[in-house]
This record gives structure tokens, sequence and C-alpha cells, in this order.
């Protein structure tokens, strides 16, 4: 009993640590940082998601007032010319706003701060990028990332039979595929279509990771199911899929996700833009 519960804790800490890997490296996560100008601290924290309809709030906490600090921003992966926008003080920091954009639109966007002196671009090393996303109703992005979690959770648990004398596979890998099947093959497709209106982007209709590797990770499962009559080492073919869904679960969530092509957009509302000009 005891050493049951201790690969229960084992799999459970290692899809913990997994799942956490995952959320702070993904492209959705913010970038947060500080600086120093007039030898006065300011800190940051730039979103990389928001909801559709909601504009995009810039913030740059700081006591210093009489600083110059702008926002520029252009819509992602287009030939705009990037708008400056003047940040507004407050008494804790400096504030602007972008607008909203589309399901799946994406903007680009930095901060300059400046005095007579000195001059400071935020973040440092790259621009922020940022993906507008539908809403999600709770209950299905609960119920997906509970089975997402409880995926891995049962893949890990059952990759770690490998190492038992008398491994049992065949209960734990069915509940494994049905958890994978549910949490990515079933909800995932409607939380993608609420946030992107998209159901699949993924091959072969796209290139977003996070689809194609929730398929490859069921497709490794099953395949491994299936080897279990056949091989003298069934075990070995359930540490093997284990692997592979870790692996493909270390892939940065939202990775070459749902990408709004704006030239198409601007095609479609070339008509309407000429009429309004008329009018």
């Amino acid at each position: 009993m005891a050493n049951k519960i201790l690969i229960w804790l084992l799999a459970f800490l290692i899809t913990a640590a997994t799942a956490v890997y995952q959320r702070m490296t993904g492209p959705t996560y913010p970038i947060s940082g500080n600086a120093t100008i007039n030898s006065t601290e300011l800190n940051y924290k730039f979103l990389r998601s928001e909801n559709v309809g909601t504009d995009l709030k810039v913030t740059v906490e700081t006591s210093l007032s009489g600083i110059s600090v702008n926002v520029f921003w252009k819509r992602f992966k287009t030939k705009d010319k990037f708008t400056e926008v003047e940040m507004t003080f407050d008494g804790t920091g400096y504030h602007a706003t972008l607008p909203s954009q589309p399901p799946a639109g994406k903007l680009e966007y930095y901060v300059i701060v400046q005095n007579t002196d000195e001059k400071l671009i935020l973040p440092e090393e790259e621009h922020v990028i940022i993906r507008y996303k539908g809403v999600v109703p709770a209950s299905v992005l609960i119920l997906h990332v509970i089975a997402m979690f409880g995926a891995m959770l049962l893949s890990t648990r059952t990759g770690l039979e490998f190492f038992k004398k008398e491994p049992r596979l065949n209960k734990l890998t069915l509940w494994t595929i049905a958890f994978l099947f549910v949490g990515g093959l079933i909800l995932g497709p409607i939380v993608q279509k609420y946030a992107f209106d998209a159901y699949w982007t993924g091959w072969p209709f796209g290139h977003d990771l996070t689809d194609n590797k929730t398929a490859v990770a069921f497709i490794g499962w099953v395949i491994a199911f299936f080897m279990y009559r056949k091989s003298k080492l069934p075990k070995r073919w359930a540490l093997i899929a284990a692997i592979l869904l870790m692996l493909v679960y270390l892939i940065p969530h939202s990775m070459l996700g749902s990408e709004l092509d704006y030239s198409k957009l601007d095609k479609e509302q070339l008509p309407q833009r000429l009429e309004d000009t008329k009018n």
C-alpha cells in the first residue's frame, strides 16, 4: 500500500513540475522585469494574452514623475508603421491602452522610457507579442484542464509500471487514452473554437503545435496498448509512450498557435471601407 502511494506521489510531482514548466515557458506567459532611471526603479509586467473586446492595459510601475514614457505598437506581421501612444502618470506608474483585436489577432509592442540623459527600451531583448482570444466558458476550460492534467498524471503513472516486476498496464493505459481523448480531442477543439473560432488548427490544416502534440501523444498510447499483446516486454511500450507524452508536453503551450492573417482581413474589409469613403 505504501509503495502504491509513493508511486502515485512521484507521478503527481513529475506531472506538476511538467505543467509548471510548460506554463512558464509558453508564449502567453507575461513578460516581467525591472529597470532603473534617475536612480529610481521601474517595474513592468507586459501581458501576452488578452480577451477579445478588452483593450490591453500597458503599465510601468514607478513613483517617478516628469519623464517621457511611450508605448509603440502595430499589428503583428504587417507592414503597418508603429503607432506611438503617450502613457499617462497617476502617481503609481504610467498607463496606456491598446485596441482589442479579433480572435487570434496579434499586436507587437514595446515601451520607451527616457529623460534628458537616459533612454530605456522595455523589454530590452525583444518586442512583446500579444494574442487575443475569445472568452471560453469557465466550465469548459476547467474540464479541459482537469482532463489534460489527468491524462499526464495517468500517463506518468502507467510509465512507472516499467519499474515493477509485475506491471499492471491495461487498466491504467485505457484510463490514460480515455482522458487524452476527452481532454485533447473533444474538449480541446471546443476550447479552440471558443478562443480562436476554429476547432482544429493542427495537421493537416495548420501548424498549431498544441493540436499536433496532442494527436502525437494520443496515437503513441494507442500504439502502445496494441503492442502489449505482441511484445515480450509490454511494459517497455508503456514507458516509451509515457516518455513521448512527457516530451511533447514540454513543448510550450500555444507554440505556433492560431494566428490571424491581417492581409486577408484587410482584403475582406476593403469593399466596406471604400463604401464608407463614398458615403
